[in-house]
Order: structure tokens, then sequence, then C-alpha cells
């Protein structure tokens, strides 16, 4: 057992972002350094988070063994609070996350929430920085519980700056209505070879999101819908439809997410970078296809396990330059992890041992454009502690 621990120790991952919750809230029964010095229960409503995740990690492609290093997967800092009774507040700052000076909100990427809130009765309004209403359950949830991302959520932004209103029908049910940008930044940042040739900017880049979301079955199902629309060009707009369907009870924890996107431009630039062999040019007319399934299993208050798959397809809809009309690559990932608490009064430190494969086919439009696309590994081993400061 000893030999098989310190095994482990050279293998471990994480690409993970945050999501719409917070990293503790008010129903975690986790003592915050300023209790714990003052030595009484604080009285502000306020709140001060952050989270330190690292690992040790071995990489591979195709079988072959690459490399071993220690990463240091996220630094963040969360603050929220209440101003009163109808008006929140939530700010968090990724150190992890690039700073990019060309940003359109004027922010950058490495900021992931600065908004405020009104709330009253069953209504919600929320401006500034936020997450962006879509993505199923695996772009939803606390990032705490992604180690690794499906392709589609790796490659969008997933919070933007925007207007979102909020409406509960009950403690059950809502619906989002949201207004947010569509990039980060200008297309030129964006976009590696820019907007193609004979397509001027949008003047509104503008994604609009409707989103429902209901809970079933004593909240033991949650289920999560979205369409989206925005303008990628003048005159060229982007489409996103998402849903989340989840089932959580005693230990379990399982969904199935199924997310498609179909744009006028290469937005995920993922069919762009297959073209190995005519000039440099963004693709036009994409689609893109994803399921990810996961099943999460708490054996005691100290052990954790789960096992994810992700299935994904990109394609062309329509010919444009050198990309052909049709399929052009079929990518997988699987994954297999083991999460220990070893203080059961504190579940903000964990440590886990992580295993993702990342598998791709590419048709023959791919392989017409020289394409080359390699399977990955990595295995790896990692702790994550939140720190409630205040």
């Amino acid at each position: 057992m000893k030999r098989l621990f310190c095994t482990l120790l050279v293998l471990l991952p994480l690409g993970i972002q945050a999501q719409n919750i917070p990293l503790i809230t008010e129903r975690d029964s986790v003592t915050t350094i300023y209790e714990r010095i003052i030595d009484k229960p604080k009285e502000v409503k306020s709140h001060i988070n952050l989270e330190f995740v690292s690992s040790a990690n071995a990489y591979f492609t195709n079988n072959n063994y690459d490399e071993f290093s220690f990463k240091t997967n996220r630094v963040r800092l969360e603050i929220l609070g209440q101003l009163n009774d109808q008006l929140s507040y939530h700010f968090r700052q990724s150190f992890n996350r690039y700073h990019n000076p060309n940003a359109v909100a004027n922010l950058p990427s490495s900021i992931e929430y600065a908004y405020m809130k009104w709330k009253k009765d069953k209504f919600e309004i929320i401006g500034g920085k936020q997450f962006v209403a879509l993505s199923g359950y695996e772009g939803y949830v606390n990032g705490i519980k992604v180690r690794e991302f499906s392709e589609f959520n790796n490659n969008i932004e997933i919070f933007q700056t925007g207007l979102s209103g909020v409406y509960n029908f009950s403690e059950t049910q809502f619906v989002i209505l949201q207004a947010a940008n569509l990039r980060a930044a200008q297309d030129a940042d964006v976009l590696k070879y820019g907007l193609p040739q004979g397509f001027a900017p949008a003047k509104a880049p503008i994604l609009s999101t409707a989103s429902w979301h209901g809970m079933f079955a004593d909240k033991a199902i949650y289920l999560m819908y979205s369409a989206s629309v925005g303008q990628v060009a003048e005159g060229k707009n982007i489409y996103y439809l998402t849903c989340g369907n989840v089932y959580e009870k005693g230990p379990i924890l399982a969904y199935l997410d199924v997310l498609y996107s179909r744009s006028a431009v290469d937005i995920q630039q993922r069919v762009t970078f297959l073209n190995a062999a005519g000039a440099p040019q963004t693709a036009q007319n994409t689609e893109y296809l994803t399921f990810i399934a996961n099943f999460d299993y708490q054996f005691n208050p100290k052990l954790n396990a789960y096992i994810k798959g992700a299935y994904e397809r990109a394609g062309v809809y329509e010919a444009n330059g050198v990309f052909a009309e049709g399929h052009y690559m079929t990518s997988w990932n699987a994954q297999a992890c083991v999460e220990c608490f070893p203080f059961t009064v504190d579940k903000g430190f964990k440590v886990f041992a992580h295993y993702v494969y990342k598998g791709h086919q590419l048709a023959e439009n791919a392989s017409a454009l020289n394409a080359v696309m390699p399977h990955t590994q990595r295995a790896s081993i990692g702790v994550q502690y939140i720190i409630p400061v205040l």
C-alpha cells in the first residue's frame, strides 16, 4: 500500500474553472480564520475565501511518457456578501488566468466575477461580470468538482460582463434572461487569424440567453435547458442549445449534458486549427456537438470517487475556403478520480488522484488538411485547500 501511494505521488491535474457557486457558502460548517482568532462567531455579512490547488503530474502522448512536473493549478481570491436584505455582491479573481490588455469590458479575464445583485420577492437583477447562463451542469457547477472540462467548455469564455434578469416561479423553478458580451477581447485577439475575408466586425457582439431551471422529485432531479443567439460578425450569428440533466440523492451524483453550437465564424477555433495545408484562415460555418456523462459516489464522509466521459464532434455545415462541408473530428475523454477528505469536519481540504485520457479521430476532411491530433494522457495527484478567511 505504501509503495502504491508513493507511485501515485509521481502521477496528477487540474484545468478547472469556477462557476456560479461560491467556494464556501454560509451553509458550509467551516470556521473562518477571523472566528478562530476572535473566538466568537462573526457578525459581518461578508465572506473572504482563498483557494489553492497544487498537483504533481505525469504527461503522456500516444502512450509515450513526455514529462513530469509540479503545477499550481489554481489560486483564487473571493469576496462576497450583502449590503442589505436586497443588495449583494460577488467578486472573484483567479491569479492563474491570463490578463488580456484589450478586454472589451475593461476587465482582465483573471477576474471571473465582479457583479451586484438586487433581489426582491421573486425577481433578481444581476449586473456586472458574471457566469454566462449556458453550458449544462459541467459549466454551471462549482469548478471545485471538475477536474477536466470538455473541449466545448474549455473553448468558450464562460465569464462575461452583462445584465441578467431572474424570475423565481417557486423554490424549485426559475428562468434567466441574460444579455452579455459574446467575447472577452477584440476579434484580432480572440481569433488567431482574424475575421474571414469580407466579414465586417459585429456592431453589437452580444450573446442573448434564455435559460430554464427546474428541480423535481424532492430536488433529486435538476434540469437546466438554455438557448442562446449572438452576433459574431455583421449579419453573422452564433447559436447555442445546451441542457444539463442531473440526479443527486444520497451518495450518488450523476449528470448528462448535451451541448450544441452552430456559428458563422469558428469562435471555438477547433476546426480552424486543423488546417495545416493551405494559407491560414479562420473557418466559417462550424458546428460542435458534445455529450458529457458523469457518475460520482460518496463511499463515506472521507472518500468520494467518480468516473466521467465526454464524446465530441466537430464539423462544417457549409463549405468555405479550404474547408469542405462535412465531419472533421471526433474527440473523447475518459476520466477516473478518487478524492479523500482527511478531516471530516473541514471539507475545504481535499487530496485527489486523477487520470484523464483524451483521444481524437480525424475524418477525411481533416486529413486532407494534413491535420495532426495526438492522443494524450495525464496522471495526477494533488491537494486542494479552501481557506475561509472571513
